[in-house]
This record gives C-alpha cells, sequence and structure tokens, in this order.
C-alpha cells in the first residue's frame, strides 16, 4: 500500500460550523472528480462505505425508509445503532441519523465532478475532531473513486496518524474553540 506511507492530508478547509444554542452542526463541502452518480453509490452501498467511511451498513442506504444498522468502526465497545432512511433522492440528497446525529448529503452536478456537502450535529467538544476525521474519510473517498485505494483510515487509527493531529488543531483554530489534550496523555504512553 505505497499510496497511503505517501498520504499527508491538506490543510484544513472547506468547513464551516452552526450554532443553535447547544446543537452545533458541521458542515464541510469537498468538490470531487467524479461523477454525482459514482459518489452516490459511494454513500449509500455497504460495500463502498466499507471502504472509507467511519461506519459499516448492513444493509443500502439509497432507498426512503429503508431499515439499516450501523456500526461504527473502532469504536471502544460495539456500538450499533438502527436507522431509517428519511430522504433519498439519487443523486441529490440522502438523509439519516448515525448514533442520534443528524446526516445530511447533498451532491451536485459540476459537469462531471460532484460538490458534495455534509451537515451533521456532532457536539461542540469534539466538533473539530469530527471536521479532521471526515477531512480524512473524504480524502481516502476521492482515492478509491480514483481507482487508487489507500484503505479506511477511521476512528482511534485515525487519531493516532499525525495529520489527523494537525487537521484537529487547524479545525479548532478556525473554528474558534480550543483543542482538547487528545489522546488522553495514558493512550499516548501506551
Amino acid at each position: 500500500m505505497g499510496d497511503r506511507e505517501q498520504y499527508t492530508p491538506g490543510p484544513a478547509y472547506g468547513a464551516q460550523i452552526r450554532k443553535d444554542g447547544e446543537k452545533w452542526t458541521l458542515i464541510l463541502v469537498r468538490e470531487l472528480r467524479h461523477a454525482p452518480e459514482k459518489v452516490w453509490l459511494a454513500l449509500t452501498e455497504p460495500g463502498h462505505l466499507r471502504e472509507w467511511a467511519p461506519f459499516e451498513a448492513d444493509g443500502s442506504l439509497g432507498t426512503v425508509g429503508a431499515t439499516v444498522k450501523l456500526t461504527t468502526v473502532g469504536a471502544p465497545a460495539a456500538r450499533v445503532t438502527e436507522t431509517t432512511v428519511t430522504r433519498a433522492d439519487a443523486p441529490k440528497a440522502l438523509e439519516y441519523k448515525w448514533g442520534g446525529f443528524d446526516m445530511r448529503w447533498e451532491l451536485e452536478d459540476l459537469g462531471g465532478g460532484t460538490r458534495l456537502t455534509l451537515w451533521t450535529n456532532i457536539g461542540h467538544r469534539f466538533i473539530a475532531m469530527g471536521a479532521a476525521g471526515w477531512h480524512i474519510c473524504f480524502d481516502v473517498l476521492d482515492h478509491l473513486l480514483s481507482g487508487k485505494p489507500i484503505g479506511r483510515m477511521v476512528g482511534p487509527e485515525a487519531m493516532k496518524f499525525g495529520g489527523w493531529q494537525r487537521l484537529n488543531a487547524e479545525y479548532a483554530k478556525q473554528f474558534g474553540i480550543e483543542t482538547p489534550n487528545w489522546p488522553p496523555k495514558a493512550a499516548q504512553n501506551s
């Protein structure tokens, strides 16, 4: 996997937060060089999600009303949540919940490419971490769709990655929040 060793994420970009009381929403935008139909499959089909997303799905997310179990990858204990797809307008919009958090995806055709936008609510203490994690997931997705997969990097595995630490700090600065001391010192020594 030579490409993975060569991978270094670029600077933090394309992210913003919206605050509505205690509910904070992370909005990430990426322009991909792939058609919306190809990106849609990567967002909805279990075999594709398994290659880049921070969760696995036991069924397709591509149909309104579908009930799907999402299993968080790399969680310290098994974390499985059941979701129902509330919107699936292929290849333009997808909505469901993951672990109680809203997930809204929009795909805009850019004439051969796609502007992908993710809205997800995340606890404010973890919003920079979430932005860093999704940044890496989107890079992995782009490599996958280009036919040059570098392998999924999520959860604790991603947090050990030097690029994640930098992104976490950069997004925290952009959002005007403090970066938690992560990982905790005990974990750094193991």
